[in-house]
């Protein structure tokens, strides 16, 4: 399943949505309601527009399907970081001096000023998910450049549960990085432990599987395709239904600095 929208003219159906926006506090946004946007960079690329600052967070995600020939000339750079991670299909990124092959699974970090170009490189489509960020600096820590596999990395249980699995793309004890991206899985039947409530933000991409999210105690059905997005202290919390595949997705997380006053 790709994330494109692929309605056009009338449907069938009565218009309808499962799409709740609460800016500044969350969001969800289907599949099926994502429009395509015309992005300076982009050539040859599907691609939409998610979270952003409209929304209440201090990123910008977007979902991207790169066409045969699809690329981008230069994502990031001037103080802003990078994250590319490929949902399927086959990228190369490259900072200028190295490439990378990115296959399912895959993702690479580039830091403030490293300017990011994109290419798909197959003919099939290549989805990924994209993030950028303004980078917040501290004396004495510099971030890196960071490439890297999921599926060449053994998970952690989430906080000790043996069904929630957590891969983590970035280190974590490292103060030059100011975020991190990340993957969650739940095998069906698992959750959270308890309804987290806190200071990070977060916006997410649903890989696999469906299930239900808290969103600010409210809870809604959630599926493989859909956006989210989580604001500072909304509370949340997740359970995976169905059989088979695990509710997974791929989330950022801002990490390892004091709040400003």
């Amino acid at each position: 399943m790709s994330y494109k929208n692929n309605r056009t003219g009338y449907q069938k159906q009565l218009l309808g949505s499962r799409s709740v926006v609460k800016a500044g506090n969350f969001a969800l946004i289907p599949n099926d309601g994502l429009v395509k946007n015309n992005v300076p960079g982009f050539e040859n690329v599907d691609v939409s527009i998610m979270g952003t600052p409209r929304l209440g967070a201090h990123f910008v995600d977007y979902i991207a399907s790169f066409q045969k020939g699809g690329k981008h000339t230069g994502f990031g750079g001037e103080g802003i970081e990078t994250v590319a991670y490929v949902v399927s299909g086959k990228l190369k990124v490259s900072d200028g001096k190295e490439e990378n092959i990115l296959t399912d699974g895959g993702y690479a970090y580039f830091p403030e000023s490293v300017i990011m170009t994109m290419e798909n490189a197959q003919d099939e489509p290549t989805e990924v998910f994209l993030y950028k960020k303004r980078y917040q600096p501290i004396a004495g820590h510099k971030a890196y450049k960071i490439v890297g596999n999921t599926h060449d990395r053994a998970p952690q249980d989430y906080e000790g549960m043996t069904d929630v699995h957590l891969w983590d793309f970035l280190p974590t004890d490292n103060l030059g990085f100011d975020m991190n991206m990340h993957i969650l899985a739940f095998e069906p039947g698992a959750s959270h432990a308890y309804i987290e409530t806190h200071y990070q933000e977060h916006g997410a991409y649903l890989i696999s599987g469906s299930g239900m999210y808290n969103l600010d105690n409210g809870w809604y059905p959630v599926e493989k395709g859909d956006y989210l997005y989580m604001g500072s202290y909304s509370p949340q919390a997740a359970y995976a239904v169905g059989r088979g595949e695990p509710l997974a997705y791929v989330y950022s997380k801002d990490a390892n600095r004091d709040p400003e006053i």
